[in-house]
């Protein structure tokens, strides 16, 4: 029983893991970006490449609405807390809420109906827990790998941006047009850049949409870049010249980060090589020859 409890639950989790990739990665093709990008939005009103301003209710939304927080301070920080892994429309948070009050269940059910109530109550605990901590994991693993995107993609706008305003064009436009060639190679720092003009343009100060920025990523090459350009624009030094300077610092930064992570490589290393490697190893070499000794002395002791 305990069997067929623990291949249902793997069922389960399967099915729903594999429907939630599909989704992630049918929305994240590059050809669907393009054509999201060519293609009128239908979920609100959308200015040249800035990004949609509202969105359009779904029957389907409205009733898995009930699961958001009822406190409006609750919901600003899930939103927030969204918006650092990229996902700011309303309805990634009712999935994220609709998502942690059913995973719970859905892992727990299937064990009430294989097994005995009292049987089932430890397990059902653990897996109840795991099912309700499991949607915060994702969303952190997700905020940290969109923070190391935007990060690694900073010193290759910044290098648009240098060319763009060494061209004649203004730092407004410089940003519009890194977020049109970046779109595929960059897609997380461009939709950042998006948001940007989308400020701008929609009456907002320019130092304070960069703050926002900021403030929205998280990321600590954003923030020095924010403060430097509010320097910049505060005593009216070469904005060229401050964004090449930052350019050079920040891809220093990365090459050193790579360096750093090709270091501790020796080091994770250990772990598979001793508990994986080693024991395969000493049952081939070591082995025959422990059973021949083995033979040898139980033969020559034996009457």
């Amino acid at each position: 029983m305990l069997i067929i409890a623990l291949v249902s639950v793997f069922l389960c989790v399967a099915l729903v893991s594999g429907l939630v990739a599909q989704q992630l990665a049918a929305r994240s093709a590059p050809t669907a970006r393009r054509l999201r990008g060519l293609t009128p939005s239908v979920a609100g009103v959308a200015v040249g490449n800035s990004l949609p301003l509202t969105e359009t209710p779904d029957a389907t939304l409205s009733r898995l609405s009930r699961a958001l927080p009822k406190s409006p301070k609750e919901l600003g920080k899930l939103r927030k807390r969204l918006g650092t892994a990229g996902y700011y429309e309303m309805s990634a948070a009712i999935y994220f809420s609709a998502a942690r009050a059913v995973l719970p269940a859905a892992l727990v059910l299937p064990l009430f109906l294989v097994l005995s109530p009292a049987e089932a109550w430890p397990l059902a605990m653990c897996l109840g827990a795991i099912g309700y901590l499991l949607p915060d994991m994702w969303l952190r693993r997700k905020a940290r790998q969109r923070a190391k995107a935007i990060t690694n993609g900073l010193p290759d706008v910044l290098d648009l941006m240098i060319v763009c305003i060494e061209a004649g064009s203004a730092l407004d436009q410089s940003v519009a047009k890194a977020s049109e060639e970046l779109e595929l190679s960059h897609p997380a720092l461009t939709q950042e850049l998006r948001f940007i003009t989308t400020e701008i343009r929609a009456g907002k100060p320019r130092m304070e949409a960069f703050q926002n920025f900021a403030a929205r990523t998280g990321v600590e090459d954003v923030r020095t870049l924010v403060t430097m350009l509010i320097q910049t624009d505060r005593f009216g030094t070469s904005v060229a010249q401050a964004l090449r300077i930052h350019a050079e610092t920040s891809r220093t930064k990365r090459k050193q980060r790579a360096e750093e992570r090709a270091a501790k490589i020796g080091v994770k290393l250990v772990f598979p090589l001793v508990f994986c490697v080693f024991p395969g190893v000493y049952m081939v070499c070591i082995g025959p020859a422990a059973i021949a000794i083995y033979r040898a002395f139980v033969g020559g002791g034996a009457p």
